[in-house]
C-alpha cells in the first residue's frame, strides 16, 4: 500500500523541495542542487517526508546534472544539442510531476536516477 502524507505543512515543504530545483532556470548556477539541498538540510529533521523526498530530489538533480554535462561535451560531435533539448524537456516534466506528487502527499521516485544518497 502506498504511503500518503496528510499533514499540510509536511506536504508543502516536500513540494518546495521539488520546486526549488527550478532555481537553476533563474540563472543560479547549480540552483537545481543548491535549492533542494538548502530545504533538505533545514527541514529533514522536522519532517520525515522532506527527509525522504529531499534525498530523492538531490539524487535526481545530481544524476541529471551529470547527464547535462556529458550532453554539453557532446556538442563537439554534434549530437549534444539534441540531447540537451530532449533531456531538458524531460527534466522539466519530471520536476513538475514530482512537485505535483509531493503536493498530493505521495512519496515520489524519479525514473532514470542513480541513488547517491540512501
Amino acid at each position: 500500500m502506498e504511503r500518503i502524507v496528510t499533514d499540510p505543512n509536511e506536504k508543502q515543504w516536500g513540494m518546495f523541495t521539488h520546486l526549488s530545483a527550478l532555481a537553476t532556470l533563474v540563472g543560479i548556477p547549480f540552483g537545481n542542487i543548491i535549492g533542494p539541498l538548502i530545504i533538505y538540510l533545514i527541514k529533514k529533521d522536522e519532517f520525515e517526508f522532506v527527509d525522504d523526498q529531499g534525498k530523492e530530489v538531490l539524487n535526481f538533480q545530481i544524476t541529471w546534472s551529470l547527464i547535462f554535462i556529458v550532453s554539453a561535451i557532446l556538442i563537439i560531435v554534434g549530437i549534444g544539442v539534441l540531447m540537451l533539448i530532449g533531456f531538458g524537456i524531460a527534466w522539466l516534466v519530471l520536476v513538475i510531476v514530482g512537485t505535483v506528487a509531493a503536493n498530493n502527499g505521495q512519496y515520489y521516485r524519479y525514473p532514470f536516477t542513480y541513488r547517491f544518497l540512501k
